[in-house]
């Protein structure tokens, strides 16, 4: 009971909405935060684009030792860890399954699988530890200084913005149903008749949350062409006075000379002891 208890407190709505909100506003104390945003989008292309050009497990382990310590510094939310480390074991039994059945498990049939399965888990690690550190509003920035449409940069910083609202919004009209609804009396074999009326429920709810949300657009959209929104996107002076904060400093030029001395050992150190 105790352990189950334990598990509501960790895997329940308030839960992931307040580790929604705090990824959604992102850390200012961690030490990605204070590393200029253009510098963090380049370093995670180089992290990302890198496995794939090596079948080295030497150097994949190695990095992703590396991408685990800079997400651990980052304080990632035990949330996305979790369920990050839940998907790894899934696709590990998986690859386990896959190869009994298809392979004969033997470990050159279970090799190249988790080759692949180390180069996503590097990528997924490197994005959480960049995009969790970061605001919003920096992330959008940094898009827009290197060039991105500024519709696009904008849309990704109010799709973070949105995520906590549109849970939270669904959670109370999925209790709206539960209210005005009845439970089935009879369970039936495994309560799949519990399953199915809170699956009905589940899918009831979307449609509301749409009409909520189209609502909730179009009064975003109105204040802010109020505000002359539409203008500051394709004004010069607008957008170089919105960007201004965004410059290289001393902190970005050695975090650019750590990182990329630690990549030049981790590819010496598999040229050394290649697997």
């Amino acid at each position: 009971m105790d352990l189950t208890a334990k598990i509501k407190d960790v895997f329940n709505v308030e839960t992931i909405k307040l580790e929604l909100i705090k990824t959604a506003f992102g850390k200012p104390d961690v030490y990605l935060s204070k590393i200029d945003p253009r510098v963090l989008i380049f370093w995670y292309l180089v992290v990302s684009i890198m496995p794939w050009f090596t079948f080295n497990n030497t150097i994949l382990i190695t990095i992703i030792v590396y991408t685990t310590f800079l997400a651990i510094i980052s304080r990632v939310s035990p949330l996305i860890l979790t369920l990050l480390g839940i998907g790894i074991i899934t696709e590990l039994f998986t690859i386990f399954i896959v190869s009994i059945f298809f392979g004969g498990g033997t470990l050159e049939s279970v090799m190249p699988i988790l080759t692949l399965s180390m180069k996503i888990f590097i990528m997924s690690i490197a994005s959480i530890s960049v995009f969790a550190s970061m605001s919003p509003e920096r992330l959008s920035d940094a898009l827009l200084s290197l060039g991105l449409p500024a519709q696009f940069s904008f849309a990704v910083s109010y799709a973070f913005r949105m995520l906590p609202i549109l849970l939270d919004e669904y959670h109370q009209i999925f209790q709206s149903f539960r209210l005005r609804g009845k439970t089935p009396e009879k369970h039936g074999f495994l309560k799949w008749r519990i399953v199915f009326y809170y699956t009905k429920v589940i899918v009831k709810s979307f449609y509301p949350l749409m009409l909520n949300l189209a609502k909730r657009t179009r009064l975003t959209v109105e204040a802010l062409e109020v505000r002359g929104f539409s203008y500051s996107l394709h004004n010069p002076e607008a957008k170089k006075e919105k960007l201004s904060y965004l410059k290289i400093r001393k902190r970005d030029y050695q975090f650019i000379v750590s990182q990329l001395s630690i990549i030049l050992l981790i590819l010496w150190f598999g040229a050394q002891f290649p697997s």
